[in-house]
């Protein structure tokens, strides 16, 4: 059977670093209340001159060098994104253009925080079908570009960075084995941005209502994203006949450590196989899974033969997870 492998990854973050201390002078809040509300002591921030595409493109230029492939080499690119640098052109379009890549199909997919394993998923698909060899899949997100910094429940967590994973055609038992997608508008209104769109496209109304920063209701997304994390993660498991004492490695999306710690509690997963930078990074949307996949990769925490489950949550809501035989 032909298996999509991952055979280089790359992150990158931008240089600057918000801490909690900086937002006790910018908001109401406390190093205290950040951290034990959400496990985050400092997150990273893009400067002016970067857009989501700048993030990606040094992101996908690692895991290329990593796989010891040239831009030639890729034959389609997907990234996951919430905060594209424009409608359209696409950051896929972007990047394709400014890493060199000749001749390839390109998309971007928004599934807030869940397009990490969207698009690690949609790049299996290309391979599996034959069709493609070699795919890239990005995560990338400027998410500090849409954050109230006056709402002290969003401006703690959110941040920017970018991942990305070469996906290659692969005929053995290595590499990703299963994958499950999901998602459920019922909770559209627990996690949004209510404009920007053809709904309430841009005026001086809804930039004066701050209508163009995400929204969230934080206790209701905690009860929901742990049940999807611990539901999606129990289901992958179950159908291919293994348990969580199989698993070597966990990697969630990295948003918040409370719903981190309260999910792997639900599933039965000791806290020492769960890898977690969110203290160091927050919430970095799409790119989150890549960038902690890349960190445990650099630990030495994923080795060959490694099971290991990756799974994230977003808004809409949309959520999923991805188990890998490394």
């Amino acid at each position: 059977m032909t298996r999509a492998r991952i055979i280089g990854v790359g992150s990158y973050a931008p240089k600057r670093i918000l801490t909690n201390a900086d937002l006790e002078k910018m908001v109401e809040t406390s190093d205290e209340w950040i951290f034990q509300r959400s496990g985050i002591r400092e997150r990273r921030i893009a400067d002016e001159s970067e857009a989501t595409s700048d993030l990606a493109l040094r992101a996908a230029q690692q895991a290329l060098e990593r796989a010891n492939l040239v831009p030639e080499d890729v034959e389609f690119i997907a990234v996951g994104t919430t905060t594209p640098d424009m409608f359209f052109p696409t950051v896929g379009n972007i990047v394709q253009h400014r890493l060199g890549c000749k001749n390839v199909g390109s998309v971007d997919l928004l599934a807030a925080c869940a397009g990490s394993v969207y698009s690690l998923v949609f790049g299996c698909q290309l391979v599996q079908t034959g069709k493609y060899r070699r795919v890239l899949c990005i995560g990338a997100e400027t998410l500090s570009r849409i954050t109230d910094f006056t709402d002290r429940g969003t401006c703690v967590l959110l941040a920017d960075a970018a991942g990305a994973a070469v996906l290659e055609a692969h005929d053995g038992d290595r590499g990703i084995i299963d994958f499950d997608l999901y998602s459920d508008g019922r909770y559209a209104d627990l996690l949004y941005m209510p404009a920007g769109g053809s709904r309430h496209p841009a005026t001086r109304e809804t930039v004066d209502a701050r209508m163009h920063y995400a929204k969230m209701k934080g206790s209701e997304v905690f009860k929901v994203a742990v049940r999807m994390f611990a539901d999606c993660a129990e289901r992958i498991l179950s159908r291919n006949g293994v348990t969580v004492a199989d698993v070597s490695l966990f990697i969630p999306h990295q948003a918040n450590l409370r719903i981190i710690e309260a999910a792997v509690k639900r599933v039965g997963l000791p806290m020492e196989r769960v890898f977690v930078n969110v203290d160091r990074y927050g919430n970095t949307g799409a790119a989150s899974v890549y960038v902690a996949l890349e960190e445990a990769i650099a630990a030495g925490r994923v080795r060959p033969g490694d099971l290991v489950l990756l799974a994230a949550f977003g808004g809409g809501f949309a959520w999923g997870a991805v188990l890998i035989r490394w």
